[in-house]
């Protein structure tokens, strides 16, 4: 006897088929965690499909109250193409973003860079994953997992040396899709961003370093960016600090960049760094400057300590020489003078000076003394030629006035007379002759004379050769032997006692009034970090 079967059992199997079809549909291969922010009473079996809660295996749906997430979520992809653009064709998309920098751990000079994380956000509107408000409901939060499933815009940085996403411990960025079809996306991205410095006045200078934010493929007629929040788009952590710079602000700015391939919307983001002096001062002002007084030590020493006072200036000059080593091998190689450079020269001058000093002491000492023995060896010569000529003298006029008149000759007196004859008159004096009388009886043969009778004169001798002038020899006077150019090498040091600590005072004033001057720069319309 057959049984017919029951309607029920035949309605219950078709609404079980429907059951099993319906949750084949709602299940598919993306896996996506959906976080709501509000509750909702329970589901009622008078709903759609699509706003059921229960599945076929009894599990709890991913759902929101009556409301299944899921089938929402797989409901944008539905005639949805992530390869274009929302409203192609049409308005371009505008796009806002916004920058929360966490922390800023590098700016080298060298690199010409700096790195900074941050939470990049971005802002846009894509009318194909809008949906239906329900009470509680306005917006979906979806993990990174769906970002691959939707349009992004092809953001990048264009001063961008190197960047990583962040995935301890799953991928550091979310999705949050509104009712009205607008997209936020956030990430956490590190970046190590190109910032050209201007080190002419390091280390007193202040860097304006920048991030520009494009988009790689779009023009501005599919995609115009902005800052969304205004002047309070770039927000930078009061916790940020470096070792050498203090974070004094930052700037926004809004670009269109002319490239060949069309023109382009350019967000760029500024900050403004002030170097700290501490570590220049400490490490490279203060030790160069002691080595510069210790220089001047020498000065006091005695000018025959020749080994100390050349060990001591040899020795500042290569600590000198050594600190500017050190100090220009942190730097880039480039090729203006910095102001670090120009302090460092005036150091390094001085204490070369003070080694020259020395020389200059030293060569003049050394002159001061060989004009001294060449004046005594002068003047003994001139001693030994003027008693060589009094000799020459006396023995010249002995022999021409004591004459000798042979032997057998009578008894004479000598009478001694002078002879006014220009002729016979030897130049330079008077000629003296002599007359004779004799006492004996007269020759024979001839009557003897009277006494008072003149003999006349006998010849006159032939004048004795005049004796050779001795030249005046003209030999410094005591009073100036000890000097050269009107000082004295003890002067010299007397001199530099005063003139190089004078000289480097009057260099430190003038280089720190000049420089602090000049490198106070402010950059126009800039959001200070700190209010003061």
């Amino acid at each position: 006897m057959m049984v017919s079967p029951r309607i029920e059992d035949t309605f219950v199997k078709v609404i079980f088929g429907w059951g099993i079809l319906a949750a084949m549909f709602t299940s598919g291969p993306v896996k996506v965690n959906v976080f709501v922010g509000a509750n909702s009473k329970t589901n009622s079996t008078s709903n759609p499909w699509w706003l059921s809660g229960g599945t076929s295996n009894n599990e709890p749906a991913a759902g929101f109250g009556d409301v299944n997430i899921s089938a929402i979520l797989n409901s944008f992809q539905m005639g949805y193409d992530k390869r274009v653009r929302p409203n192609y064709g049409g308005q371009a998309v505008t796009v806002g973003v916004t920058m929360f920098v966490l922390s800023i751990s590098e700016l080298s000079e060298v690199g010409m860079d700096f790195t900074l994380d941050m939470y990049f956000r971005q802002f846009w509107q894509d009318p194909r994953l809008s949906f239906e408000r329900r009470p509680g409901l306005d917006k979906l939060v979806v993990g990174a997992e769906y970002i691959k499933l939707i349009w992004v815009p092809d953001t990048f940085f264009v001063n961008e040396k190197t960047a990583y996403f962040h995935d301890a411990t799953t991928d550091n960025q979310f999705v949050r899709i509104f009712h009205t079809g607008d997209i936020l996306r956030s990430i956490r991205l590190t970046i190590t961003a190109s910032c050209p410095m201007d080190l002419q006045y390091f280390p007193m200078d202040s860097q304006l370093c920048y991030i520009e934010i494009e988009s790689f493929g779009y023009t501005m007629s599919d995609i115009r960016y902005k800052w969304n929040d205004g002047l309070n788009s770039v927000q930078v952590s009061g916790d940020v600090s470096l070792p050498q710079f203090k974070v004094l602000g930052h700037r926004q700015k809004t670009i269109e960049a002319s490239l060949s391939t069309g023109n382009y919307s350019r967000l760029a983001c500024e900050i403004q760094f002030v170097r700290s002096m501490g570590y220049y001062l400490i490490q490279i002002y203060i030790p160069s400057s002691l080595i510069v007084v210790i220089s001047w030590v020498s000065f006091w020493l005695n000018r025959g300590a020749t080994p100390a006072r050349v060990g001591l200036g040899v020795t500042t000059v290569l600590t000198m020489t050594t600190l500017i080593s050190s100090t220009n091998s942190a730097l880039p190689k480039i090729s203006y003078v910095k102001s670090i450079d120009v302090y460092l020269a005036a150091c390094f001058f001085m204490v070369f000076a003070s080694l020259l000093e020395y020389a200059s002491v030293g060569y003049m000492a050394k002159r001061i003394q060989m004009r001294k023995n060449r004046f005594l060896a002068i003047q003994k010569m001139a001693e030994q030629k003027k008693n060589e000529a009094l000799h020459a003298s006396n023995a010249n006029i002995n022999d021409a006035t004591n004459l000798d008149l042979g032997p057998g000759l009578p008894k004479q007196t000598t009478v001694h007379f002078k002879v006014h004859d220009p002729s016979r008159h030897c130049k330079g004096g008077s000629r003296e002759n002599t007359i004779t009388k004799y006492n004996n009886a007269h020759p024979v043969g001839r009557f003897p004379r009277r006494f008072d009778e003149e003999a006349p004169p006998p010849p006159p001798a032939p004048c004795p050769p005049a004796p050779k002038m001795v030249q005046p020899i003209s030999v410094v006077t005591p009073k100036d032997i000890n000097k050269m150019f009107g000082i004295t090498a003890s002067d010299i040091d007397k001199y530099s006692r005063v003139i190089f600590p004078i000289t480097f005072v009057c260099f430190q004033l003038m280089y720190w009034i000049i420089y602090q001057h000049l490198s106070d720069i402010l950059v126009e319309d800039l959001v200070f970090l700190q209010k003061e």
